[in-house]
């Protein structure tokens, strides 16, 4: 099923009463869940009033999300048009955001870039940090830039949502704690990483607000797509309406969901809403562009 929180709109609950009313859907956005071509919704007000509620009570609202949605493609329930200026991201804000680093030729490459060697531990030990997660941006907000001097890259990435996830999570487990996949728009302040970096303190104004893609998915959407805690598909970057990256997400991504799911819960547990991103997908060959 897909996913996705309204903003900005009244939204009917099932009884007839509002969700956030005609000046919006609040703070963590309406919940709805959205048909197969990705153009009509229903709202989920009956279920849950926001994907974060869902979550929290993910054992019963699944089944009953499930049964929205197969009744939405079924046409048993009314759908409204979706348009995209509606659609926040789909937590708006999270209690955790956690990125990764997982494709290596991207460590090398932005390392490369301002003249520092990779760490020894690249191929065992997965690189991470801990982004905003209060604000997180639409798929259709502007992402703002203070200064040009600051540099601004996007990073396209994959995604996932985790479930309440405890401390000492296995990788071989690691699988039933992942609820939904999403697409991120990781953004760096790339001038800014070398003076934080140097602190050794790690990033912090360098890590503007993260964007995300409009919808939510199970990873039964993806079929055999989803495979070993990768997403085997590509990834198409465009920038300014011109395609810069056709990149492949899945067997460069050298620790999996699974593995990053094991390495961030080794001290620590980490509850149901929490964003873990793969890092920016990256290919060894040039021909395939950047993300």
């Amino acid at each position: 099923m897909r996913l996705a929180s309204l903003r900005g709109v009244a939204v009917a609950g099932a009884a007839g009463a509002a969700v956030g009313g005609a000046g919006g859907a609040g703070r963590d956005g309406a919940l709805v869940v959205v048909r197969s071509d990705n153009r009509t919704w229903a709202p989920a007000a009956s279920v849950a009033p926001t994907l974060q509620a869902a979550l929290d009570d993910w054992e019963r609202a699944a089944p009953r999300l499930r049964e929205l949605a197969a009744a939405l493609e079924a046409g048993s329930v009314a759908g409204s048009p979706l348009d995209a200026r509606e659609v926040g991201p789909p937590l708006p804000r999270a209690y955790e955001w956690v990125d990764g680093s997982a494709f290596l030729n991207h460590v090398i490459l932005v390392r490369r870039a301002r003249g520092v060697a990779p760490p020894e531990t690249l191929t065992t030990d997965p690189l991470v940090y801990q982004g905003g997660s209060g604000v997180l941006l639409g798929p259709t907000d502007d992402i703002p830039l203070g200064d040009p001097a600051w540099g601004l890259d996007f990073e396209g990435e994959v995604a996932v949502v985790l479930g309440d996830t405890p401390r000492g999570t296995r990788a071989g487990e690691a699988a039933g704690h992942v609820r939904l996949v999403m697409l991120a728009n990781d953004i760096t302040l790339r001038n800014l990483v070398p003076a934080e970096l140097a602190k050794g303190f790690g990033f912090f104004c360098s890590k503007p607000a993260t964007a995300f893609s409009p919808f939510a998915v199970t990873p039964d959407e993806l079929g055999p797509a989803w495979s070993d805690g990768r997403v085997h598909l590509r990834l198409r970057t465009t920038y300014n309406g011109d395609l810069v990256g056709d990149t492949d997400a899945g067997p460069e991504m050298h620790f999996s969901f699974l593995d990053l799911i094991a390495h961030v819960t080794r001290t620590r547990a980490v509850t149901a809403g929490t964003i873990l991103g793969s890092g920016t997908v990256s290919n060894a060959d040039p021909a395939r562009g950047v993300s």
